[in-house]
């Protein structure tokens, strides 16, 4: 068998890699029924950051989004992305919850399981494989793909005969950051071919600019199953385009059938599409060929210089790329994948912005180095793992084991909200953030994040004439505003024609009415907060963040180093600590709370 079978992407990583996951179900569901009649092997629509993203951003439950999937792509294999023990969430669920969502995800329209561990720990997929077959769905095994000085070719087959062993209906080749090359695509392709007797998937993301040229290689290889995004959401970080890959292999060995005019169409519906969410383009969205030595995913990569933006440090970002293979080292060459890609990234970013290595350490840094994500594929620096959690044990079995059947409980925290059996489910998955959005719906207040408009019809009030001549070295250009858009990080955009031809510029907003308005509002916010923190008792996050719990009350004592509040920022969770001995003053923040570096949060004396 040559023919070449495609599994397209645009309903998940297509838009999770592009415009953060954004996507809304209502921009889906119309393009639905020429998606389902494409002839795809599979339409990946649902799991990695989408579940996150319908209820934190777009105030839609994912369960329904499924159901209205399934009920309109009714002649498609439905794909999702789970990341094993971990599921959609960021830590490890109890037996009977994995069970229990896979149970939820078949029954609500997935045929296809692409599961996968971020530490390539297979201990961590045995549950979730087992109940996959036992509801009749494809299990597919899944490879991290990376490179270090502990993986090697022979170690991924070793890999995927075990997957195979374990039950799978087909292995995949997870090469989240782009790192492939055309020739290692083609040597790892063949050893894996040559060694396991089910399908091979290859899903390479577009990053450094090679994935088109890897899937061919891996293509004249054996491989027969590859992952492509429309063309409208291809490219960077995203994958190959779906529509140049057919054309590639027309008139082949290996064409794929597939009908390129209706790809076309496809193609055309979604490029208007994407304009609505131009509000969360990335400017890390092109080939960037660093990852090759970083070895940061695109995503990862955006997540980043947002969160350096918003401290001004924006200057940083290289530092912050060198320091991840340091972090990464130290742990033991995890696969940046989620959430390890979280955990090495948000490590290596407070690494820097304190000057000092591990001056500040995650919750998930912490855990990551208890063993309670698995065992790292190589050897750990002890001095790290001292200073992150003393003398404390390290586990060695499947972490799961330590855990406690845990659904039960979960129902009964949320009794009073549940109205669907998939409700406890996405408590599960994100607690404080599910049970708002599940509050949310009970009091019909799910309001979805704001799109700003392209092209704003109103013209700046400070614009004196919206049609004039200018002169520029001698040449003269006609000019005129037709409007402007809404400010984003200090910069507006302005839509003119110069010369009847149609062009954009971004001007920087140095002091507006508007931006005053901004720091007002954004003042007003927090002005139950301190001023800027000065004292040596003023207790600070190093980065911007949510206050996700305060373990201290006013008066308590404490000493220098205890936890006295968790935050989460880049969804990894932080304990702040007390800087001082002495008695807690005051309390200048609420569960709840967004807040910034030098901004006292709790006063101690």
């Amino acid at each position: 068998m040559s023919k070449v079978y495609l599994t397209e992407t645009v309903l998940r990583d297509g838009h999770q890699s592009l415009i953060a996951t954004r996507m809304r179900l209502a921009d889906m569901l119309p393009i639905c029924e020429q998606l389902d009649q494409a002839g795809f092997w599979s339409l990946e629509v649902w799991g990695g950051a989408t579940f996150d993203a319908c209820i934190r951003y777009l105030k839609e439950d994912p369960w329904e989004r499924l159901r209205q999937l399934r009920k309109a792509l009714p002649n498609s294999r439905l794909q999702m992305l789970l990341r094993g023990q971990n599921l959609l969430g960021y830590r490890h669920y109890a037996d009977d919850v994995v069970r229990e969502f896979i149970r939820a995800a078949a029954q609500n329209g997935i045929d296809v399981f692409r599961v996968f561990d971020a530490m390539n720990d297979l201990r961590n997929l045995y549950v979730s494989i087992d109940e996959i077959k036992q509801q009749g769905k494809h299990a597919q095994g899944t490879l991290s793909y990376t490179t270090s000085p502990v993986h090697t070719i022979a170690g991924f087959v070793k890999q995927a005969q075990e997957l195979e062993a374990l039950g799978c209906d087909s292995i995949a080749i997870k090469d989240m950051a782009g790192l492939l090359t055309p020739q290692v695509s083609a040597d790892l392709t063949r050893a894996l071919v040559d060694n396991i007797t089910i399908p091979l998937h290859l899903h390479s993301h577009a990053t450094s600019g090679l994935s088109a040229m890897c899937q061919l290689k891996a293509i004249e290889n054996g491989c027969r199953h590859i992952d492509t995004a429309i063309s409208s959401f291809s490219g960077g970080t995203s994958h190959a385009p779906t529509e140049s890959m057919v054309a590639a292999l027309k008139d082949t060995l290996y064409d794929t059938g597939l009908d390129l005019p209706l790809l076309q169409e496809i193609g055309f519906y979604f490029y208007d599409i994407r304009k609505k969410y131009h509000q969360f383009e990335s400017e890390f969205t092109g080939v960037d060929t660093r990852v090759q030595v970083n070895q940061v995913p695109g995503g990862m990569i955006s997540n980043l210089s947002l969160q350096l933006k918003e401290q001004g440090a924006l200057h940083k970002m290289q530092a912050v790329l060198d320091e991840i293979p340091r972090v990464r080292k130290d742990l033991g060459y995890p696969p940046l994948v989620t959430p390890t890609s979280q955990i090495v990234g948000t490590q290596a970013l407070f690494n820097v912005l304190a000057d000092k290595p591990y001056t500040n350490i995650t919750n998930e840094v912490k855990l990551y180095l208890q063993g309670r994500y698995g065992k790292a594929p190589g050897n750990v620096n002890q001095i790290v793992r001292i200073q992150a959690i003393g003398a404390e044990e390290v586990i060695e079995c499947r972490p799961a084991d330590k855990l406690s059947n845990e659904l039960d409980t979960l129902r009964h925290a949320i009794k009073d909200l549940i109205q669907m059996p998939e409700d406890v489910l996405t408590y599960a998955m994100f607690p404080e953030l599910g049970k708002e959005f599940l509050q949310q719906r009970t009091n019909k207040t799910l309001i979805p994040e704001v799109l700003e408009p392209l092209t704003p019809s109103s013209i700046p009030q400070n614009t004196t004439s919206n049609e004039f001549t200018i002169s520029l070295h001698g040449e003269n250009y006609h000019i005129k505003v037709n409007g402007s858009g809404f400010s984003k990080h200090n910069k507006k955009p302005y839509y003119l024609s110069v010369d009847g031809i149609p062009e954009e510029v971004l001007l920087e907003v140095l002091n507006t009415e508007e931006g005053i308005t901004q720091d007002i509002s954004s003042t007003s916010s927090t002005s139950h907060r301190s001023l800027p923190a000065q004292k040596p008792g003023h207790v600070t996050t190093p980065m911007p963040a949510v206050v996700i719990d305060i373990l201290v009350q006013t008066g308590d004592q404490v000493s220098a180093g205890k936890s006295v509040l968790i935050t989460e920022a880049m969804k990894m969770e932080t304990e702040i600590q007390a800087p001082i001995d002495g008695i807690v003053k005051a309390i200048y923040v609420r569960k709840g709370d967004k807040v910034n570096p030098d901004e006292a949060l709790i006063e101690i004396e």
